[in-house]
């Protein structure tokens, strides 16, 4: 057959470029999170949770032989100043520290704090013939010759947060409460102590 033959033209095949579209995808979604989550931070506006030990009394307190025996009652106040945002207590225990001894803990019931509350957490706390080290127990009785004794303490509790429907992963919460006085005179109040919170 004469003449010139039609070349068919063939026309570039275009691929998907599944190399430049996974990076884009990622910096998409992250940028959307970010989004998301600041917008939820503005109409949420977290207050920090505000705790505050109330009263603190020191019964049946004996020393004897490098051990002491002892009652601890305290309140602590826990305060939830956020106007969207409640708290779950799964779990909490407080402890009673002289100079980094451990001398009794409590472990408290679990409870839901809703918004704009304020919670009433007390404890009791014994110890009961527990061992001292010979220092601890010389300046625990030097303490007690003056009419009051000086303590830390701690709580340390499970936690989650919800708003609306949504509930978060549990988080730990540590609490300290420094330089607690417990007066042997019932004559002497107790003075407030605000905590620090750590979460």
């Amino acid at each position: 057959m004469a003449g010139n033959t039609a070349q068919a033209t063939q026309q570039p095949v275009k691929h998907f470029n599944l190399v430049r579209c996974v990076p884009v995808c990622l910096l998409t979604l992250i940028v959307l999170v970010g989004l998301a989550v600041l917008i939820t931070w503005l109409v949420i506006r977290p207050k920090r949770l505000v705790y505050t030990l109330k009263n603190g009394s020191l019964q049946h307190f004996n020393l004897n032989n490098n051990h002491i025996n002892a009652t601890f009652d305290f309140v602590l106040m826990a305060y939830n100043p956020n106007t969207k945002t409640s708290v779950y207590y799964d779990s909490m225990e407080s402890v009673v520290s002289y100079k980094d001894q451990t001398l009794a803990f409590d472990t408290i019931d679990p409870f839901h704090q809703p918004h704009r509350d304020t919670a009433r957490v007390e404890s009791k706390l014994v110890a009961q013939n527990l061992a001292l080290s010979p220092s601890t127990f010389k300046d625990l009785r030097g303490e007690k010759s003056s009419g009051e004794i000086e303590v830390d303490v701690h709580y340390k509790s499970r936690v989650r947060f919800k708003v609306g429907m949504w509930k978060s992963k549990h988080r730990t919460l540590k609490i300290v409460c420094p330089s607690v006085k417990l007066h042997f005179s019932w004559s002497r109040h107790f003075e407030n102590v605000p905590c620090e919170v750590e979460l």
